[in-house]
């Protein structure tokens, strides 16, 4: 048969590549090329192979190993270039030629065709997995239509990095950034340093034990040294704390974990600080500090029973399914999500 470029979705479990490999292998295929993608049903396993056997088959092979949604399209020689190279030079023609980026975005998701979309075109009516709009201004996206072959929420992580070498350089962010509550009142955003060792364990003091066991899922009544220090280390991860009047009242926390791609957030807000838009700002922080460091995707473990946070959760456009404990659930959104204005401001009186 020749070239064939294979995707199939598989559960997070030990082992499941060798199966698929395997399954390839039986089949007489040489796998030349492999990327392991998360995405919100899973991990996603691409293939690039030189295989004898027909699509139809290669797609039943990998059913009968554990695949999902399996896809199976030609492929050519060219897709066998080194990836970080091709990107490379994607980004090289981008600086010089700007305006060509709907081009650019497509020979980087080898895509069928780009166009560039306005206003109200922006939006589909229906959710169409071939298709993929990437924002680069207000009222102006690029719109990617690609057969055969659905987009992950990587290649849109993908793309969207591409977007932003072409835009000018943004002002870089202050240390420090007000957020206007819901209420009227400001309060200011800063990153978690050494510094707020005593004013984070004032505020575990002052938490409620119910809001202290939906961020720790125990009633912790104060922040053990080593994990707050682990907080700090900008290697782990980022965080951010919220003050008002010489008090934290707020912290946010972006973990980076080991799936590849993937980062998770947490919170506690003080409870006379919750319903009034803190959290839902803090989330949004974090989601756009995600996709900034080249995240795909983020994460939240909640309890069942934190409905304010699975309210927040809901209103950023994320996912939420049970885990193998009946009473934790786990939220999954694309790093860099936003909603729009006014929901926004429903999200400010519930989160």
């Amino acid at each position: 048969m020749g070239f064939l470029r294979i995707r199939t979705t598989v559960d997070e479990r030990p082992g499941r590549l060798a199966s698929l490999t395997a399954a390839l292998a039986a089949k007489g295929g040489n796998i030349l090329g492999l990327s392991v993608q998360p995405d919100t049903d899973g991990t996603v396993d691409e293939f690039v192979a030189d295989i004898p056997a027909s699509a139809e088959t290669v797609r039943e092979a990998l059913e009968a190993a554990g695949g999902r949604r399996v896809q199976v399209v030609p492929a050519t020689a060219h897709e066998l270039t080194d990836e970080p190279t091709r990107v490379l030079l994607l980004a090289a023609r981008l600086r010089a030629t700007p305006w060509r980026l709907p081009e650019v975005l497509a020979d980087l998701l080898r895509a069928d065709d780009a166009r560039w979309v306005y206003g109200s075109d922006m939006s589909s009516e229906l959710p169409d997995p071939t298709l993929l709009t990437v924002p680069v201004a207000s009222r102006r996206s690029v719109r990617l239509r690609r057969s055969g072959l659905s987009f992950t929420l990587t290649e849109a992580a993908r793309a969207a990095a591409l977007v932003r070498l072409a835009q000018p350089p943004a002002e870089a962010t202050a240390a420090e950034r007000p957020v206007l509550l819901s209420d009227g009142v400001e309060v200011q955003v800063r990153p978690l340093t050494l510094l707020y060792r005593e004013a984070v364990r004032d505020l575990h003091d002052r938490c409620s034990p119910d809001s202290r066991r939906f961020r720790y899922f125990t009633s912790m009544p104060a922040l053990p040294p080593r994990m707050f220090d682990r907080l700090c280390d900008r290697d782990r991860g980022h965080s951010l704390v919220a003050g008002h009047d010489g008090q934290v009242v707020a912290l946010a926390n972006l973990i980076f974990t080991q799936d590849p791609g993937i980062a998770e957030m947490a919170f506690l807000v003080e409870d006379r600080w919750q319903a009034r838009g803190l959290g839902g700002a803090l989330a949004r922080m974090l989601l756009q500090e995600a996709c900034d460091l080249g995240f795909a995707e983020v994460r939240a473990t909640l309890l069942s029973d934190n409905v304010r946070m699975r309210r927040l959760l809901l209103s950023l456009g994320a996912t939420l399914a049970y885990t193998e404990d009946p009473g934790v659930l786990e939220a999954r959104m694309a790093a860099g999500t936003t909603v729009p204005a006014h929901r926004d401001s429903a999200a400010g009186r519930r989160d």
